[in-house]
């Protein structure tokens, strides 16, 4: 199965196309630039969206749902935001089909035109603020903390599955409070939930940073995010925490009669993660013989194989195992497939990527062990049967620390230091990763750069120190390094 997959060296995006369709995480679908989300690719997203909802309903938030179709005018409402999304709304215009009196099946009628269209959500904001204004009158009535697991559509011409599609799964919070410090504490909030989400259950390390203007989600005042670093030197945003000021409130005339009796507008925040966490764990951990997951968002942690096949005796024996496995709350299969070999399955439930497997076989029974093979480092041990489920249990937790310690390496090796621009455009093609650097904190400047070498500023680290230097570019001064990256 491995050599259906094309190595990592030789053509990394083919590679990326390879591990999803073989380790059945997505097919495309007759819809240009979406994708059928499979049973084991939407395993993995439910473990992510189920661990997050909870972290989010830790910290006081609660979930509601909002229409996916926002009138026109909504979005005119607020300058920076329907010019930061026009380009990619999906727009309806018509309510009704008739077949054509032609022969040529069904088409759309003309008399069933909306008299104002619809736009299918691009994200949420503008349909929330304005229910926002009927929820909100005193300060009686805040915080508002609401979340919600949605689609949305954004109509992307260059695609690829999970990393960026026309209709994509996510979850997007929107939350309104009386006053700044409120909102930006919630806005830094949000962003250490995800922060701790990515490292603690994708294992995937990642830098908090800051947006800088040009790179603010439209609409918002500032812009937090979290960064991570792919094998192929390429970052990935993989979530996004907004403050946006007053801007939404202003937006949606939303007032609330505050603690001295004054009508105010209400502050605002948004932030969201995606499908594309999946395209992210792909990239941080998968090799060449298919996909690699960290067991606390597998679906399956633990296979039992019988070998050679199954039998009473090893039916009996996998059954036991697999109760005490789950009753330290791991989530294992028993394959009792008697038409497949052996050899057929350890390799396919490599490519799908489950974090150990055990085979059991007549030897094994009578030495009172089994075999425990782990996805990570491909390492394989015979194990006394007699406390196997604190056996296993220990190991999960190990292959979770090893892939983020792995991540990490990675990651911190890839992080360099520039200080000229020659030296910026050699390791940026040489090497790849992040590039921390100096700027001079025009919208000119990095745009320039942009146009150059494709590499954008990820962020502005937010534990970056104050280090006067020179920018890379212009040479002009500069307060602090940002990091650069070519990015997905």
């Amino acid at each position: 199965m491995a050599k259906e997959i094309t190595p990592r060296s030789e053509d990394y995006s083919q590679w990326y196309l390879d591990i999803v369709r073989k380790a059945r995480l997505a097919d495309t679908s007759p819809v240009r630039g979406c994708m059928v989300i499979k049973p084991h690719g939407f395993g993995i997203w439910e473990r992510m969206r189920d661990a997050l909802d909870a972290m989010f309903k830790e910290t006081g938030h609660v979930n509601a749902y909002f229409p996916l179709f926002i009138p026109k005018s909504f979005l005119s409402k607020e300058a920076a935001h329907v010019e930061g999304f026009a380009k990619e709304c999906a727009v309806v215009t018509h309510y009704r089909l008739k077949n054509d009196p032609n022969g040529g099946g069904v088409v759309v009628d003309p008399e069933a035109k909306l008299e104002e269209e619809l736009i299918v959500r691009p994200t949420s904001e503008t349909i929330i603020w304005n229910t926002y204004r009927d929820w909100i009158q005193s300060y009686r009535d805040l915080p508002i903390l609401i979340n919600q697991w949605a689609n949305v559509v954004r109509w992307e011409m260059r695609t690829r599955p999970f990393l960026r599609t026309a209709e994509f799964l996510w979850q997007e919070g929107h939350t309104a409070h009386a006053t700044a410090d409120e909102a930006m504490t919630e806005t830094r909030l949000i962003l250490d939930v995800y922060a701790r989400f990515a490292e603690e259950w994708m294992a995937m390390p990642v830098i908090k940073g800051l947006k800088t203007e040009n790179e603010r989600f439209a609409g918002a005042d500032e812009t937090f995010c979290i960064e991570a670093l792919m094998q192929d030197g390429r970052a990935l945003q993989a979530g996004t925490s907004h403050f946006l000021g007053q801007n939404f409130a202003k937006a949606f005339d939303v007032l609330f009669l505050n603690k001295d009796n004054q009508q105010e507008h209400v502050w605002a925040t948004s932030w969201g993660v995606s499908t594309r966490l999946v395209g992210g764990l792909i990239m941080t951990h998968s090799d060449d013989d298919g996909l690699v997951i960290p067991p606390k968002l597998a679906p399956v942690q633990v296979v039992i194989v019988p070998i050679p096949k199954p039998s009473p005796e090893l039916d009996e024996a996998a059954a036991k195992i697999s109760t005490a496995l789950r009753a330290k709350g791991i989530r294992v299969k028993v394959d009792d497939d008697d038409q497949n070999r052996p050899g057929f399955k350890f390799a396919e439930y490599e490519m799908i990527g489950v974090p150990v497997r055990l085979g059991l076989g007549q030897r094994d029974l009578a030495a009172n062990q089994v075999e425990v093979a782990r996805r990570d480092t491909k390492e394989k041990a015979n194990v006394p049967l007699d406390g196997i489920a604190d056996h296993i249990a220990a190991l999960l937790e190990e292959i979770q620390q090893n892939l983020f310690d792995r991540a990490k390496a990675h990651r911190d090796g890839h992080i360099t230091k520039v200080d000229s621009w020659d030296e910026f455009v050699e390791v940026l093609e040489n090497k790849g990763g992040f590039l921390s650097a100096h700027w001079d904190g025009t919208t000119e400047t990095e745009v320039e750069i942009k146009e150059k070498t494709k590499a954008t500023i990820r962020c502005i680290p937010l534990d970056a120190p104050d280090e006067p230097g020179a920018c890379v570019l212009t040479g002009k001064p500069s307060k602090r390094r940002v990091l650069f990256a070519k990015a997905y």
